[in-house]
């Protein structure tokens, strides 16, 4: 049994996700933002879940751009489990829409949930599992974090963020016993697509871009809701939750750093490669201890 730690259990991957969990017998907590009013609902029926022979749900208020929601809600979890086995870095958003339509605020809003939410998440419980000289961290990138498209730059911009603190991160906590991985999903049929910000391009800046540019980016946007709509094509949720349980299963030490998941639109051939190149890397500046975990 594993005391489990996720983020954005709302909706999509982290709400199936404290489920799977908790039916396998784990210590689950469940946090998303305002589980007492917005996310009431989901917030009800993850506590009102009940499998036989395995562990209730618990849910804690928790918004990732809050230094002090966070710090409150590890300071919860911890009083009544102790220190967490694994924290899964689920929340997050997918801003869409022309960069240059997006204002520094709306950027910055995007880098604070994507980016600065999961540093404050880990900044609050690392110290203790390092202490402890061992535990996992699952932080939830994405395809988009392997590689740039029209009208996604803001998003691009935060998940390749994320993926370099992940990476720098892991070859920090390496000698501590401490695990970094990042799950990078492909399309799937969540509420991150429908639920995407868009530009409120107040100065509307879109207007003076050339009409091939609206018409491709039209056309991208149907591209994936035929996609969502093929039985065919791997979208179902469950594959991403069924990563999350693998890689909690897995030995410490063995856990490659990236796992893509579903449509990886050529990620996994990038990802062999790099792998390649950052082992090079790290032994021509003399840093191959950073690179394996300590068990």
């Amino acid at each position: 049994m594993s005391v489990i730690v996720i983020t954005g259990c709302s909706s999509g991957f982290g709400f199936e996700a404290a489920k799977r969990f908790a039916s396998r017998g784990d210590q689950v907590f469940a946090t998303m933002r305002n589980p007492g009013g917005k996310n009431r609902g989901a917030a009800d029926e993850l506590k009102a879940f009940s499998p036989g022979g395995g562990k209730s749900i618990e849910v804690i208020d928790l918004d990732v751009t809050s230094d002090a929601s966070v710090d409150a809600a590890a300071a919860a979890i911890t009083a009544k489990a102790g220190v967490p086995d694994v924290v899964i870095n689920n929340a997050g958003q997918m801003y869409v829409g022309l960069t240059e339509a997006f204002t520094s605020e709306e950027l910055s809003r995007q880098l604070d949930v994507n980016v600065v939410g999961v540093h404050r998440v880990t900044r609050a419980f690392l110290p203790a599992m390092r202490k402890r000289g061992h535990g996992l961290f699952i932080n939830i990138s994405s395809v988009a974090g392997r590689f740039a498209a029209p009208s996604f730059g803001v998003y691009n911009a935060s998940k390749f963020g994320l993926e370099s603190y992940s990476q720098a991160l892991r070859y920090e906590l390496a000698s501590s016993g401490v695990d970094v991985v990042v799950v990078e999903p492909g399309p799937f049929t969540t509420e991150l697509f429908p639920q995407s910000p868009h530009p409120k391009d107040a100065e509307n800046r879109a207007a003076s871009y050339p009409q091939v540019v609206k018409e491709t980016l039209d056309a991208l946007g149907a591209g994936f809701e035929h996609m969502f709509n093929d039985p065919d094509v791997p979208t179902d949720p469950a594959l991403v939750v069924d990563c999350y349980v693998k890689l909690v299963d897995m030995a410490p030490g063995t856990r490659p750093f990236r796992h893509p998941v579903g449509v990886d639109l050529g990620v996994i051939g990038r990802n062999k490669s790099d792998e390649v190149f950052d082992a090079g890397l790290l032994e021509a500046m003399g840093l191959t201890d950073f690179a394996k975990l300590r068990v």
